[in-house]
């Protein structure tokens, strides 16, 4: 399965990002605990070189929190400054406001030994679909910017001011221009980074179906009821098909609806807290 996906909305993104972020104090880096690694966008990190960056480690609770920790130890270990944060509560509200000014705390101090106060202005940026819009209105304590659980929702900057002294600006998502790595890819694809209409959910479904194998094998087999994962993909796709009722009367089994229902349930943690990226030589 090859993965390509950069539609003309990003190349403008990445324009605009290129301009605001001469204009900004920080950047917030999110990242989604599923698959850290492939979050990060090299294209990211060329522009925002220099910036104090604070990185979000976001949707931890979709993963085991011994799994986050691996991450926790390595980021402490690179001496950068992070929050890790789950997807829903906000309770990380003050570590984050915190955080921010910690580390513009430099500017910040700058300012006021001249008598003047100064705003923090941040910059949310991550590929689509990791979290930023839900972490600006748990930060805002209401609902500033649009959401949606599809990469794409963000289509241009958006900026929203805290009590704090704060403004953060809202970015769209962006990979890439392009996937060396399509293991990375393949991972963005797995946690909805990546929109479905230029994938082949079959084939996608069917390296759900090989991860499982290798990774997941006895929560795969206890979500569809089956006594194994079989070698041949085809007939994994009749198994679960089959357990699920996914027939098309005499014509056989509906793949089309098989292969959704096994990537709605990888999504949903229907087979597990799944954790895609490790740091090196810590899986």
């Amino acid at each position: 399965m090859h993965i390509q996906w950069y539609p003309g909305h990003m190349t403008k993104a990445m324009r605009m990002m290129q301009e605001a972020v001469k204009q900004v104090d920080c950047v917030i880096y999110m990242l989604d605990c599923r698959a850290i690694a492939s979050c990060i966008n090299p294209k990211f990190d060329e522009m925002i070189a220099g910036k104090p960056t604070l990185y979000i480690l976001g949707k931890s609770d979709l993963v085991e929190a011994k799994d986050v920790k691996l991450w926790s130890s390595y980021f402490a270990s690179q001496g950068k400054n992070f929050v890790i944060a789950d997807n829903i509560s906000g309770r990380q509200r003050g570590q984050i406001i915190d955080k921010l000014k910690l580390i513009n705390k430099p500017m910040l101090d700058k300012y006021a030994s001249k008598g003047a106060n100064k705003s923090i202005r941040a910059m949310v940026v991550g590929v689509p679909n990791t979290g930023k819009s839900t972490l600006i209105n748990s930060l805002c304590a209401s609902k500033r910017a649009i959401t949606g659980n599809r990469p794409g929702v963000t289509r241009g900057k958006q900026w929203v001011s805290l009590a704090e002294g704060i403004e953060l600006l809202d970015t769209p998502g962006a990979v890439p221009p392009a996937f060396e790595d399509q293991q990375k890819a393949l991972h963005l694809a797995f946690i909805g980074s990546i929109k479905e209409d230029i994938l082949h959910l079959d084939e996608l479904a069917i390296e759900i179906i090989n991860y499982c194998r290798k990774n997941n094998y006895d929560r795969f087999c206890e979500r569809y009821r089956l006594e194994k994962i079989d070698e041949d993909n085809v007939q994994v796709f009749d198994d679960v098909a089959k357990s699920r009722g996914y027939l098309l009367g005499k014509k056989g089994y509906d793949y089309d609806r098989t292969a959704k229902a096994m990537i709605y349930d990888f999504k949903n943690q229907k087979l597990g807290k799944i954790m895609l990226d490790y740091p090196e030589n810590q899986k």
